[in-house]
């Protein structure tokens, strides 16, 4: 595999996500190596010193850093689905900045000093509407087919949820549940969330993208 890019990844990283399923539906095979974020390797410290995840490093030696450059990265390297038709900035913009900022405190209660003065899960709720009525025109967020902004959004979405399933499945948000169920269920979201150890070098390279799947039988799970 020392052609293929190195992409360090944590599973449940909504971030590490998104730039998963590009990767994933662009048909790039990786190296994919695990970090547990509690012990980040040095190696992933080396290629981008702000040590987080999603780190995508090419093989020759260009860092990207960012989920949203890595998903364009892979998307134009090929996209066969056409996420690239629909990237809308303004939709992933208040996802990353309002709706995260909101998602994140009402997820960890107490962790931030201003806890309290906002209802953070409220807070968040209501950037959903505009989302619930775009759906009302098209089944995906920018029409007929999912494109790069529904996935963008969607790993994060399904953070929301679940922090309170049954809260969440009594908001009048149907659509969006809809929505949400159709990518969590479908076979792209498994096929990006098998259990990997975290890595240390000199393990073993682990291949992972469509090319390598009919080759393993991955252990999923929907968390």
């Amino acid at each position: 595999m020392t052609e293929a890019p190195l992409l360090y990844s944590f599973r449940r990283c909504p971030y590490a996500m998104r730039a998963r399923m590009a990767l994933w539906v662009a048909g790039i095979t990786v190296e994919l190596r695990e970090v547990k974020l509690a012990a980040k390797p040095p190696e992933l410290i080396t290629a981008s010193p702000k040590g987080t995840v999603p780190v995508l490093v090419l093989p020759d030696g260009t860092v990207i850093d960012q989920s949203l450059a890595i998903m364009r990265w892979a998307l134009a390297q090929s996209d066969p689905e056409g996420w690239l038709t629909s990237d809308d900035a303004r939709l992933i913009a208040a996802n990353d900045g309002p709706f995260k900022h909101h998602l994140d405190r009402a997820k960890y209660p107490g962790r931030y000093e201003e806890d309290g003065v906002t209802d953070h899960r409220a807070a968040a709720l209501a950037l959903l509407a505009p989302l619930e009525a775009r759906l009302a025109d098209a089944p995906w967020l920018c029409g007929e087919t999912r494109t790069l902004t529904d996935i963008a959004l969607f790993p994060f979405i399904r953070q929301f949820a679940a922090i309170d399933p049954d809260w969440f499945a009594s908001q009048p948000l149907p659509r969006l549940q809809q929505w949400l169920g159709q990518l969590l269920t479908s076979d792209l979201f498994a096929s990006i969330m098998p259990k990997f150890a975290p890595w240390r070098a000199g393990d073993t390279p682990v291949a992972f993208g469509t090319a390598d799947a009919r080759a393993r039988t991955p252990r999923l799970a929907g968390t």
